[in-house]
């Protein structure tokens, strides 16, 4: 029964397989949207990670909040060796937290000519994950590249084409690297950043004419709730998949008597939602690190994207509908 389930969730997400040299199953991502912008889906995102890593020429910056993946941290290595400027900002803390989960890769990448740093102090937490490449182009992630979890965990990276994008992603980075404050850009105008996502978040769901869906590994920012409780209640369909925890129980509650349909998977179920995104009727995405708290929103370094691209927006939403389907009443 997992087995089948397991392939019914996936099917929907693989486009094609081939085998990498690590013996890695190669997960084809979607074709370029013509737009910039190319989808990837997790479970079968990593493979071409690595891949991008591997062929990186000049430079590589990664801002990743857990980074527990010997493949990827040995694939980051081998960059700096064969010359490639490697730069892994990684999630420290003010106090503290994360640099338990990343001092070893921390160790292992300085000891192998790759440049790390922790994340700066201003920030409750530094949770963005984005990887750029060659300054060309940059990977907007939901996941973290911790590999215990790759096989069973819902997730989406983004790889973005577009200039403005890369060039403002890129500008945050330094900054951050540098420990300096800075106001980003939204780059070609699709980019959300924390801190100050909650208002654009709460924007696009009240933009809802038809339908709302949602996937998401927190419920607890109160002005998100509201905003889908009124989309519910002006007949929006709205729909939530998440992975039950009793943390979330009340706002499960809250949305259900509002009328959005509320479906979980249980910790017995082969698929955790890590992932975070919003659709709005099928013709408009978020897609990002941020989850749906106060904190998450306006006080940590994230980053996502809003997009119009119809590619896109059409795998998540046949993603979305196959995890709704094999999720269960909350």
């Amino acid at each position: 029964m997992v087995a089948a389930v397991l392939a019914g969730l996936l099917g929907s997400a693989l486009t094609g397989c081939a085998v990498g040299t690590a013996g890695t199953a190669r997960a084809a991502p979607l074709p370029p949207s013509g737009d910039g912008l190319q989808l990837l889906i997790e479970p079968g995102a990593i493979a071409p990670i690595y891949d991008a890593i591997d062929a990186a020429r000049t430079s590589i910056d990664m801002t990743m909040y857990e980074l527990e993946d010997p493949t990827a941290e040995r694939a980051l290595a081998a960059a700096a060796h064969r010359g490639v400027k490697v730069r892994v900002l990684l999630n420290g803390g003010p106090d503290g937290y994360g640099e338990a989960d990343n001092v070893g890769a921390m160790h292992y990448l300085r000891a192998h000519a790759v440049l790390v740093r922790f994340s700066p102090s201003y920030f409750a937490l530094t949770h963005q994950k984005t990887i750029t490449i060659d300054g060309r182009r940059s990977l907007v992630m939901t996941l973290n590249l911790t590999s215990r979890y790759y096989a069973n965990t819902r997730d989406f990276a983004i790889w973005d084409d577009r200039p403005a994008d890369v060039r403002a992603i890129e500008s945050v980075f330094d900054a951050d690297w540098d420990g300096r404050m800075i106001d980003p850009s939204t780059g070609s105008g699709d980019l959300l950043w924390s801190p100050g996502a909650q208002g654009a978040l709460v924007a696009l769901i009240e933009r809802a004419r038809a339908s709302v869906d949602v996937e998401n590994e927190e419920m607890a920012d109160q002005p998100i709730i509201a905003a889908l409780c009124h989309a519910a209640q002006r007949r929006v369909r709205v729909r939530v998949v998440m992975t039950y925890e009793s943390e979330w129980a009340s706002a499960f509650s809250t949305l259900s008597r509002c009328g959005a349909s509320v479906r979980v998977y249980h910790g017995e179920t082969p698929l955790y939602i890590h992932a975070k995104e919003i659709i709005i009727d099928d013709t408009r995405a978020y897609v990002g690190s941020e989850n749906f708290s106060y904190d998450s929103l306006e006080r940590n370094r994230e980053l996502g994207l809003i997009t119009t691209a119809a590619p896109v927006i059409g795998a998540l939403e046949r993603t979305f509908t196959s995890d709704y389907r094999g999720a269960g009443p909350a």
